[in-house]
């Protein structure tokens, strides 16, 4: 693994004018586990100055948590000559991808605010939320970034995997009833046509089969754990206990949770909310009308992928006429930073 970063040959950032004045009063997406693109990160961090300087600030505080856990370090890897693959961070130990992805959306925040300012609010997603209560400054990027580990650590006990399917929540349920799949949970709800079903492995691979029997599209996700299931109890419990020994602040700007359901308060037990990921399921579309009441005049995905920015198209533009446009920066090809 290399142990120092490559310079980059510099690539001028757009003027001011380039970017779009309509887009005031951001809100910002933290995706989960499920849509993490490396090659996305590194390719935006070779071709855009910002996000690249981001990205070497944000994982110099990430890997001093690194090295504090028996890590090695992330950023000279990412920004080196030889970056790494998704596979290359999942064979790795145990915590580098989670500390890989909490960095990168912690970089992307960074470089949309120096881009476009400060969000009006955000939305955590499962995983996400740990980012998203970071970026409004309740955790420091140290404590954020040791809480995805103390997760990591925790997840690699929680037997089973996550399915993908093209369908709605209510077929989904009618899925798992005809499989008799017993064992087998709708964990995710991310737009009208995509949910998660979590589950032991031979539980998702009756879901799979039967919804192949009905020409379902279904996607088993590379993610070597199960999640969002009542199953995980004692999991939670340990988690809640970990991220308990971490301070916290107020926020600087409001983050509504998927699986809360509405926008955290400072009355929140953070450490047992955060831990309700592993046990209770996630409904995205009611969170994006949610904040909607903040009238943001754009929505950016801080992640490295684009599913969750997807998700937010389709439920707000069956929502309001006219919908705020969504972003993923790093899904595409000139975005204007």
């Amino acid at each position: 693994m290399p142990t120092g970063p490559a310079p980059f040959p510099d690539t001028p950032a757009p003027s001011p004018s380039a970017r779009p004045a309509r887009w005031q009063r951001p809100v910002h997406l933290f995706p989960g586990q499920g849509d993490f693109s490396v090659s996305s990160l590194v390719h935006a961090a070779r071709a855009t100055p910002g996000l690249r300087t981001a990205v070497r600030e944000v994982f110099e505080e990430v890997d001093a948590v690194a090295a504090e856990r028996g890590l090695s370090q992330l950023g000279p890897w990412l920004l080196g000559p030889k970056p790494p693959s998704g596979r290359d961070l999942a064979l790795a130990a145990t915590g580098t991808a989670q500390l890989a992805l909490f960095g990168a959306s912690m970089a992307v925040h960074r470089a949309l605010n120096e881009a476009y300012g400060t969000p009006t609010a955000a939305v955590g997603v499962s995983f996400g939320e740990i980012a998203a209560l970071t970026a409004a400054g309740v955790f420091g990027v140290g404590d954020g970034a040791r809480a995805a580990h103390d997760l990591a650590v925790v997840l690699a006990s929680c037997p089973g995997g996550l399915t993908a399917l093209t369908c709605s929540e209510r077929s989904a349920h009618d899925l798992l009833e005809e499989a008799g799949a017993v064992e087998a949970v709708v964990a995710v709800v991310n737009d009208e046509r995509s949910v998660v079903v979590a589950g032991p492995v031979a539980a998702l691979g009756l879901v799979e089969k039967a919804a192949m029997d009905r020409q379902v599209a279904t996607v088993r996700l590379r993610l070597p754990f199960s999640s969002h299931h009542p199953a995980l109890g004692r999991a939670a419990e340990e988690f809640a206990a970990a991220v308990r020994a971490y301070p916290r602040s107020g926020a600087r700007f409001p983050v509504h949770s998927a699986v809360a359901g509405r926008r955290y308060g400072p009355t929140d037990d953070l450490a047992a909310r955060l831990a309700d990921c592993l046990v209770r399921p996630a409904a995205v579309p009611p969170v994006f009308r949610q904040v909607m009441a903040y009238r943001p005049g754009v929505l950016f995905e801080a992640g490295t992928g684009g599913a969750l920015a997807s998700s937010a198209r389709g439920v707000l533009a069956a929502a309001l006429d006219p919908a705020p446009p969504v972003r993923a920066p790093l899904t595409e090809p000139g975005f204007p930073w």
